[in-house]
């Protein structure tokens, strides 16, 4: 537990150990609540940005969206949930059947273990480890390990291109990510979310490390649309040449583990950038400003989180349905010539920033 600003972080874990003393069972029941509340959290989450980006597709393009399904179509995710479930499960003949298998579950394995680590509250975080960037950094390898594996197994030429094309945009732009995070973890000091949280006490890295964090949180919006394979930067999916891209064998329950791997990855990586840049659930604080900072702290961190988070939500949004898509070399050009220099440029920036102590509000 940290105490700090009038907040205790106490996370889900940290509750299952104080209770194994006492209690056995009331541990394991701490567990199973972590794993049931976050099977069903990224449930319900998937379904809800599935439906919030219909509507906002359609208002960007002057239509309604879903309207039949429930009041303004809210259960068309529901039906579309339902009609995947029920959809036949095809396998092709002289594909790798374990491997098969194996790709949807390594993409939503490398979803759950890097949601558990997002702070959204005080109250709200299941596990809080004192390497959580790198936990995060590191987990992110079975995202592409899934995508890889799902063209290869298929024994699809062109599923196998839209997987090799998709692992090289992956890290490629896991470089800049790694980057502009590193900036976050140098202005904060730690490694642990929910101490980079509570040291934008005095105001968000965005903006109180001067221009440096601004670049920063820029370069990590580019670099992880780009590593989520979205819009303007979907190649492996949308090129005419690869149909599908790596999941065109997949239908049924194992294609929705894809889409929705998706969607909750676009949570995350947004999550990820409100907490390291924007506060995560700490309110709006400014240094020496005790009676506003008094009044902010009157709306609820889970408030502030939710705000920070669906704001970076509707940009990743916005930008699908805006630009028009890169071509290859572009996408790479992007990354290797542009991205890259400024993110490391953008670093050095920050350490001489932390050295003379010249950002807004010094610790």
């Amino acid at each position: 537990m940290i105490p700090h600003a009038g907040y205790e972080v106490i996370t889900l874990s940290d509750r299952a150990n104080a209770a194994l003393p006492e209690s056995l069972w009331l541990s394991i029941g701490y567990m199973l609540l972590a794993v049931a509340s976050t099977a069903a959290f990224m449930s319900v989450l998937g379904m809800a940005l599935v439906y919030v980006e219909r509507k906002v597709a359609a208002h960007f393009q002057c239509r309604l969206g879903p309207m039949r399904v429930g009041w303004h179509g809210i259960l068309q995710s529901v039906a579309d949930a339902i009609k995947l479930l029920l959809k036949e499960d095809l396998v092709p003949d002289r594909a790798d059947r374990l491997l098969f298998f194996l790709a949807p579950a390594f993409s939503v394995l490398a979803t759950l273990l890097a949601l558990v680590l997002i702070p959204m509250s005080p109250t709200m975080q299941v596990v809080d480890l004192n390497i959580g960037v790198v936990f995060i950094a590191a987990v992110g390898g079975f995202g592409v390990l899934g995508i890889l594996l799902g063209g290869w197994s298929s024994n699809n030429k062109w599923s196998l291109l839209g997987a090799m094309r998709a692992g090289a945009q992956f890290v490629s732009y896991e470089v800049s990510i790694i980057l502009s995070l590193l900036v976050a973890v140098l202005f904060a000091g730690s490694l642990q979310l929910s101490e980079i949280v509570q040291s934008q006490a005095d105001g968000w890295w965005i903006w109180r490390g001067h221009i440096s964090g601004f670049i920063a949180f820029i370069i990590f919006v580019i670099a992880s649309t780009a590593e989520l394979n979205r819009p303007p930067f979907d190649l492996p999916e949308a090129e005419s040449e690869l149909t599908g891209g790596y999941h065109t064998e997949y239908s049924g329950l194992r294609f929705s583990f894809f889409f929705l791997s998706e969607f909750i990855n676009m949570f995350i990586a947004s999550a990820l950038g409100a907490t390291l840049f924007l506060g995560g659930w700490m309110p709006f604080h400014i240094g020496g400003l005790d009676g506003f900072n008094a009044v902010m702290d009157l709306i609820p961190p889970g408030v502030w989180f939710a705000g920070k988070t669906g704001f970076i939500i509707f940009l990743t949004m916005w930008v699908r349905w805006t630009f028009p898509r890169l071509r290859v070399d572009q996408l790479m050009r992007l990354e290797w010539k542009f991205l890259l220099p400024l993110g490391f440029t953008n670093l050095m920036v920050a350490a001489c920033l932390i050295l003379t102590d010249s950002y807004f509000f010094p610790l």
